[in-house]
């Protein structure tokens, strides 16, 4: 099963005690790639990385959270009431030697360091399982954005490896008609430098066997179907196994063929053929880079 590492998804949950807001976004990336933003979850957020590879692979996946505690018993306050009360004093002590009195807000207050600490509780086992379902729900619908990519990029891919397919099967069809154009190619040259005088024909066999196994590429094409096979083979397989490393280390070796195919022939058919795999592998290998 051909699965994209691209994908989105954010839902919004609510219980008794909080809001949140979960978004889940996943990108290309050789390896599992973890990256987290918003309020600290310590670690509920251990957890969801767990889950996220275990899900998803890899890939780079960006995890957004924003909570909301309407509830005010999920909040600590704590106020240091011997700090404050000696800032008070030291105020009193100012307004007497002003004879003003020297007066400030409450939002003052909260803004002096080390006066008033406002924490959230820690999370409890029922509002963690909370967090974790929403993180897991958002999750699937990541996997399920990926699954549906995967499946437009796997069409997409066996467009391009039907190419060339049939690019191969035309090699193939020329190649068994090389010896007998290797042996008129010769036999024309032979001609053109002796004239009219015919040439030795064993001399010639000798010549078209020599050249024609020098240009032979039939074992690039042989590689080339084989290589062809294993890829749609993954392509069509529905295990959930991961197919990206293995499709871009086939699509590197259809390259490397299609290169030696094209450097050995001296048929400009065949030339043109293997040109068209090489730009068929180049699409297939950027298709690839988007697999998990």
């Amino acid at each position: 099963m051909i699965i994209s590492m691209t994908g989105y998804a954010e839902r919004a949950f609510a219980s008794k005690t909080m809001r949140a807001k979960i978004a889940v976004k996943s990108l290309n990336h050789r390896f599992f790639d973890w990256s987290f933003k918003g309020a600290p979850l310590g670690e509920i957020e251990s957890r969801w990385r767990d889950l996220g590879q275990a899900r998803l692979g890899r890939g780079r996946v960006e995890v957004a959270v924003d909570l909301f505690f309407p509830d005010p018993s999920s909040w600590d306050v704590t106020v240091n009431e011997g700090l404050l009360e000696k800032i008070l004093k030291s105020f009193n002590r100012v307004s007497g030697r002003l004879g003003t009195k020297v007066q400030f807000s409450a939002d003052a207050i909260f803004r002096i360091p080390q006066v008033v600490e406002i924490r959230r509780k820690n999370f409890t086992r029922a509002e963690a399982a909370f967090l974790t379902q929403g993180f897991d729900q958002t999750l699937e619908e990541v996997v399920r954005a990926r699954r549906a990519e995967g499946v437009k990029i796997a069409a997409v891919l066996s467009g391009r490896l039907r190419a060339i397919g049939r690019s191969v099967g035309r090699v193939e069809r020329r190649l068994a008609r090389q010896p007998k154009l290797v042996r008129e190619k010769v036999r024309s040259r032979v001609i053109d430098l002796n004239g009219a005088r015919p040439a030795s024909e064993e001399r010639l066999a000798e010549e078209v066997a020599y050249l024609t196994q020098r240009y032979d590429v039939a074992e690039e094409v042989a590689r080339l179907k084989h290589h062809l096979e294993a890829a749609l083979k993954i392509l069509s397989s529905r295990t959930a196994e991961p197919a990206g490393k293995m499709l871009d280390f086939l699509a590197q070796e259809l390259y490397r063929e299609a290169n030696t195919l094209n450097s050995k022939s001296q048929d400009l058919a065949i030339t043109r053929e293997g040109l068209a795999v090489k730009g068929e592998v180049e699409a297939v290998r950027q298709q690839v880079q988007n697999i998990a």
